[in-house]
């Protein structure tokens, strides 16, 4: 099988969804390289990303598209996949290019979440109609969806009528760096380089309102002798939690930081006590199953998708109550069977989201788009197909 991929956020993005499309392509070439990949770029690349094995290889635009290279994207690279006898092609971040479906290269299309919907305040109208048009585009147009959890799953069907027999959940995983035993000289590093003693709260993500930092500032403000480390990309957002910080005098025990290698990262989940992530809405919660492959417990937020990747073993708060959270980590601080108790379960539900898993479910979503569903039979399957162990079929 021919697998080809839209490759932009492979070498043009270096946070989330970037993150996703280079785990996709490393999971793939590792553990299936009986097939071809290719990864269609349309402009060189500025992210560093060693393509793994033989099995992978890179295209970009031809003749025009070198010029319009934004439009080869969208259209253009539909008669190159055709000419280079692709058999499927996979969005790997919410968009199908034009005029696929119109042709034998079976199309499907990962849409990650819809929290553009769900909190529109936070982002721009423009922004919206865009994403919404694209999304909803390729979600009709792909042979199947793939939803990276059920709550995107249901979003799907419940704000853009997608019928759950279209829609595959694939979890994502998270980056080998988080399962990888870590040398003892090497905790003790990175922690004098970030001049942190082990046993702090940590906090991963972007530093932005959705996921609700100054929530856990106002937690950590009444524990004494309790640091919270942050680590994720500064918004405006973070000079809210600086101040908050400085007005409660906390100092020393409030750190922001950016720009964290993985490697680094890797460490600093060993070194804290409890991680936290009580995000407002989520599509799945990466650093969730980050702290879970670290060992690390983690309290995360009741409801949602939050429960899919935190498994029965982590602590779950109302995102917008300070004392339940405060009251939680007082909790776990206190007591270390509990956390070891509770690493021990994160590790275990961490299992579903290993690299081969994510691989296995992929290929069956690839298998079952090429079976040669007629155009006109898409969206109304029997709703009594049944998925493979592992991957669900949402029912609408």
């Amino acid at each position: 099988m021919r697998v080809g991929f839209d490759a932009k956020r492979v070498f043009h993005n270096t946070t989330g969804l970037g993150n996703y499309a280079r785990d996709v392509l490393r999971v793939l070439a590792t553990h299936a390289p009986e097939h071809e990949y290719v990864a269609y770029n349309p402009r060189p690349g500025s992210v560093p990303f060693d393509l793994p094995g033989a099995a992978l290889t890179e295209r970009g635009p031809r003749g025009l598209g070198r010029l319009l290279p934004r439009l080869w994207r969208g259209a253009g690279v539909v008669r190159d996949l055709v000419a280079d006898r692709i058999d499927l092609f996979h969005g790997l971040s919410n968009e199908l290019p034009v005029g696929l479906e119109r042709t034998e290269v079976a199309g499907v299309v990962t849409i990650h979440d819809l929290i553009f919907e769900r909190f529109p305040h936070l982002y721009g109208s423009v922004d919206r109609h865009i994403y919404r048009w694209k999304f909803r585009s390729a979600a009709e147009r792909a042979r199947l969806v793939v939803a990276i959890s059920e709550q995107t799953g249901r979003d799907l069907q419940e704000l853009y009528g997608i019928p759950g027999s279209r829609i595959r959940v694939v979890y994502q995983g998270c980056q080998v760096a988080f399962r990888q035993p870590i040398a003892p000289g090497r905790l003790e590093e990175v922690a004098r380089r970030y001049a942190l003693a082990p046993g702090f709260v940590l906090q991963v993500g972007t530093i932005e309102e959705r996921k609700n930092l100054l929530l856990t500032a106002r937690a950590v403000a009444t524990l004494p002798r309790v640091t919270l480390v942050a680590v994720g990309r500064a918004t405006r957002y973070a000079r809210k939690v600086r101040e908050f910080a400085g007005a409660r005098g906390l100092g020393e025990r409030v750190r922001l930081f950016s720009g964290v290698s993985t490697e680094d990262l890797a460490v600093l989940y060993r070194l804290a006590a409890v991680a936290v992530y009580p995000s407002l809405f989520e599509g799945f919660g990466i650093p969730i199953v980050e702290a879970l492959a670290s060992g690390t417990p983690i309290v995360t937020t009741r409801g949602g998708v939050f429960p899919e990747a935190g498994g029965p073993g982590s602590v779950y708060v109302d995102p917008r109550d300070p004392e339940e959270l405060r009251t939680a980590l007082a909790s776990i601080l206190a007591d270390p069977d509990r956390r070891a108790a509770m690493s021990a379960a994160g590790l275990a539900h961490s299992e579903r989201f290993r690299d081969e898993r994510i691989a296995a479910d992929l290929l069956e979503v690839y298998a079952e788009a090429r079976a040669g569903l007629p155009r006109a039979a898409v969206g109304k399957r029997a709703s009594s197909h049944t998925a493979p162990a592992g991957l669900r079929a949402l029912r609408p």
